[in-house]
């Protein structure tokens, strides 16, 4: 696994300029990405599993999920990391040897409790999850870059009120279990970020409309920014469009639109 543990330092290396992450769904739009000059690579879970035709709930096979990784890790050759949602299940030990074999060095866990009856997984116990799959990497010859999703800002967890020392508590106990970056998704408050970012070091932002600007956000000291699923569902409103015009016989606009592209 020598080069898989290279690029693993590698992905780990860039965070902090910061990392910014197109994040795709098959080999197509992983070798578009690349193209366009991204030096790694994210999945995004929505993506996939809208694309597969499952919900983003921690729902996909297992094999339908790392299928998908491994046609990503095969089409590129920068480093990838996938978002596994809760890690559909699977004990510490075969996910990482799953995302191992795949080709991926890197991988989201969120932690949202899908499966049970709380709205999050209890913090220590999600830590103790974390710290088993960065231990279970290194058995496996990676040490697996995790980036440990707080979820205090997308889901009824807390009040809005508590949602910043939630975060920041979650992401403490997370950084100690191992995790090599925070991700507060849905983080979009300035002074939440920077105090995000001030005590935990290393964070993840999605990038989104109600998000500061990029120049902000690397003035804030954030190492990592994603579009999560944006980038797929740019790709769905642009399919949509096309497919509206076609459908109404526009093919002056068809025509126009090919030549745009030069297809």
């Amino acid at each position: 696994m020598p080069d898989l543990a290279l690029a693993a330092d590698t992905l780990r290396r860039l965070h902090g300029a910061p990392l910014i992450l197109a994040n795709v769904w098959d080999a197509a739009t992983a070798r578009a990405v690349v193209d366009a000059g991204f030096p790694a690579l994210a999945t995004s879970s929505a993506a996939v599993a809208a694309a597969h035709g499952f919900p983003d709930a921690d729902a996909m096979p297992t094999e339908t999920a790392f299928a998908a990784v491994a046609t990503i890790a095969r089409a590129v050759s920068v480093p990838v990391t996938a978002d596994l949602e809760a890690g559909y299940g699977l004990p510490a030990d075969d996910l990482a040897a799953w995302l191992i074999e795949a080709g991926a060095v890197g991988c989201n866990l969120e932690d949202t409790d899908h499966h049970g009856d709380a709205v999050l997984v209890p913090a220590e116990a999600h830590a103790d999850r974390i710290a088993a799959v960065k231990e279970a990497g290194r058995r496996h010859g990676v040490d697996l870059v995790v980036n440990a999703r707080v979820d205090v800002y997308v889901r009824p967890a807390v009040a809005p009120a508590e949602q910043l020392a939630e975060a920041v508590r979650r992401g403490r106990i997370y950084r100690w279990a191992g995790a090599d970056c925070v991700y507060p998704i849905g983080a979009v408050d300035e002074e939440h970020i920077r105090v995000l970012v001030d005590e935990l070091g290393v964070v993840n932002v999605w990038a989104r409309s109600q998000a500061p600007p990029i120049a902000v956000l690397r003035r804030l000291g954030v190492a990592r920014i994603s579009v999560g699923s944006g980038l797929f569902r740019a790709t769905l409103a642009a399919v949509r469009r096309v497919a509206e015009h076609i459908a109404a016989g526009d093919v002056e606009w068809w025509s126009s639109a090919v030549a745009r592209e030069g297809l």
